[in-house]
């Protein structure tokens, strides 16, 4: 029996310096391959977070006008009508609200993303609601045409 355990251990060689770095090489081309796609769906859910948060922040605005008859001027009286708007929110760096100075009949909702991780784009994301006197509601974003976030025509 104990002959048997010891030929055991002397047949078994482990692995060669080539297949060790074989298996090293396919490891570091999955990884090539699948990092630039798990920071592409990052920068996806940064915009989407930015974009959902514009859309809270301007139904809050909507809310107040019907409860009140004006808009709301800052931001701590929209996170008090609705506690789900940050003040700030993890990938947003700024939440601003506008509203023209004489008028209760426009606003302008404006989010920026800075947690994007990319070369390519010179600016990070802003995506924005204004609503006209007219009462046309515009959806905006910038830059335009990157793969997550902006359309060419600068809507979303």
């Amino acid at each position: 029996m104990l002959y048997r355990l010891r030929q055991r251990t002397a047949d078994e060689g482990g692995f060669t310096l080539i297949e060790l770095l074989v298996v090293i090489l396919i490891i570091g081309i999955l990884a090539a391959i699948a990092i630039p796609s798990f920071i592409s769906q990052k920068n996806k859910a940064y915009s989407s977070q930015a974009e959902e948060t514009s859309r809270s922040m301007a139904t809050a605005e909507e809310t107040n006008l019907t409860n009140n008859g004006t808009y709301t001027t800052s931001l701590e009286e929209l996170h008090k009508i609705e506690p789900t708007i940050p003040s700030l929110a993890t990938g947003i760096s700024g939440l601003s609200l506008e509203i023209p100075k004489g008028t209760s009949s426009e606003y302008k909702v404006l989010v920026k993303v800075t947690k994007v991780e990319t070369k390519t784009s010179p600016a990070n994301p802003e995506f924005w609601i204004e609503r006209t006197a007219g009462g046309e509601t515009h959806y905006e974003c910038l830059p335009k045409e990157v793969k997550w976030g902006c359309t060419t025509t600068g809507e979303w």
